[in-house]
Formats: structure tokens, sequence, C-alpha cells
């Protein structure tokens, strides 16, 4: 699996309609001309302000989606954070609640895909 790094393959993919969406997450996908899976994950500030809180679900991402690699189609993957997590219930922003909740829901979206 490879990493989406540069801005024109991140909006090839979010151009697509969503493949799978969860209360929180959206997953596009966009054919490639590459036979490989990629994979990107856009966080923006508006729905985890932290930056810890954008790094443990930029892991979180990551990690799921080795483990789902296989099952996955050979194209680019963009996860899509959508809204934000309730900081009265997770008070920790890299807190192992938070952290089984995203790892919960990643694995609903990609079960979707």
């Amino acid at each position: 699996m490879q990493r989406l790094k540069t801005r024109p393959q991140f909006e090839a993919a979010l151009s697509q309609r969503p493949l799978a969406r969860t209360v929180h997450f959206s997953l596009h996908c966009c054919t490639s001309a590459d036979s490989d899976l990629w994979l990107g994950a856009l966080l923006p500030k508006r729905w985890a302000k932290r930056a810890v809180t954008r790094n443990a679900i930029r892991r979180q991402v990551y990690a799921v989606a080795a483990s789902v690699e296989d099952r996955l189609p050979r194209c680019v993957h963009v996860v899509r954070l959508r809204a934000s997590f309730d900081r009265t219930q997770f008070m920790s922003a890299s807190s192992e609640q938070l952290k089984a909740a995203i790892r919960a829901e990643l694995q609903q979206l990609f079960s979707k895909a």
C-alpha cells in the first residue's frame, strides 16, 4: 500500500462520489492506471482541532487499512473525516476509548467498501 502525498492525487479521488459512509468518515475511491493500492487520509482542522487527535486518527486509518488491504480494490482511496468526535465523551485527544471508537468505525467503513 502506498500513501497519497500530492494535492492532485487527493483531488482526483475526492471528485468521485463516496464509496461508503459512516457517521464520522467517508471513503472515496478513484481508479488509477497503476495497479497498486493507494491510500490517503484527509482530516480537516474543522473536525479535529488538535494535532494530537488528527495524528491519532491518521495512524488508525493506516493501521486498519493495512489489516484489510487484501480485501480492498486496487485503486486510489481517500478516507475523509466528515464530523467531529464529541469532546465531552472523549476527554483526551488520544485516549484508548477514542482509538477504539475510531478503529471500530473504520472497520465498518472498509467492510462497506
